[in-house]
């Protein structure tokens, strides 16, 4: 999720850490505490960054200039690739401004000195099909730009040779005389590189745990079913309210998030309290 990590934070922080069933939360900031991981421990990253289009984070000025932003991210994603596994997955859910449309990309060239590219998904938000309409349209007051509807979802690895679990992450086949007519042993397809996955609506910024840029839990779910790791070790080094720490627990997977700031922390520690109690008493 999309946090309040910080390039130069006025002073360090000292970490602290805090357990949740099988998920663990470190308050910090993430460049130290990545590096106090163990490397080669981590089967998936799913992470948004802040995006440095000038969004209102708590503890974060979310507009930094471009190359100190962009050298920011590359210490992080050198982090990121000493603890990812030989076989794991990086998803990155990152995003440009109508004004700004370049930076995502910008960032995803830098970054072939320490990945490979193995796919590059678009997060759909809200489409138009024929007359309809789908998903929530965010007001765009311009009559230069376009209704941004979609994301990017960067799928790095190692090397770009990782075996994805395509079915499980996948969708059933619409015409059923596929399965038999192509020798498919069940009825499911791969899903393919654009995902539509709305928003759940909300009314104000206090549904969204007043944080600018929280995405789905559906996001994340997709990215773990898709790297088909059993009991995965998942990371988000930018774990903003924690809703990929909610997915990991949901999924069975242990999840470690870090996260700068102290109110957020709280708030991904209730929300992953919450969850839990509610699969109890279920």
């Amino acid at each position: 999720m999309k946090a309040s990590g910080r390039p130069e934070p006025d002073a360090p922080i000292r970490s602290r850490r805090y357990k949740v069933g099988q998920q663990e939360i470190v308050r910090g900031d993430c460049l130290r505490v990545l590096r106090r991981m163990q490397a080669d421990s981590v089967d998936v990253v799913v992470t948004s960054p802040p995006y440095n289009i000038g969004l209102s984070y708590r503890s974060y000025p979310d507009r930094k200039e471009e190359a100190h932003y962009l050298d920011w991210m590359m210490e992080v994603a050198a982090g990121l690739q000493r603890v990812l596994r030989p076989d794991g997955s990086f998803f990155l859910n990152i995003s440009g401004s109508s004004a700004q449309p370049w930076l995502p990309f910008e960032l995803a060239v830098r970054l072939r000195s320490l990945f490979v590219l193995q796919n590059h998904i678009a997060w759909v938000k809200s489409i138009s099909v024929g007359e309809d309409s789908f998903g929530h349209f965010k007001p765009m007051n311009s009559k230069r730009y376009l209704h941004r509807g979609h994301e990017h979802l960067f799928h790095f690895t190692l090397n770009g040779d990782v075996m994805l679990d395509r079915l499980t992450a996948g969708v059933p086949y619409k015409d059923k005389s596929n399965i038999a007519r192509r020798g498919h042993k069940q009825d499911r397809r791969c899903r393919g590189d654009a995902w539509f996955i709305p928003y759940e609506t909300v009314r104000d910024r206090a549904e969204k745990f007043d944080h600018p840029g929280t995405f789905p839990v559906a996001l994340p779910e997709q990215c773990i079913l898709l790297h088909g790791r059993k009991e995965a070790r998942v990371l988000d080094p930018f774990m903003g309210t924690g809703t990929t720490l909610l997915a990991a627990q949901r999924m069975a997977c242990r999840g470690v998030g870090i996260e700068i700031d102290a109110d957020y922390v709280a708030i991904a520690r209730r929300r992953l309290e919450e969850d839990q109690l509610c699969t109890e008493e279920g």
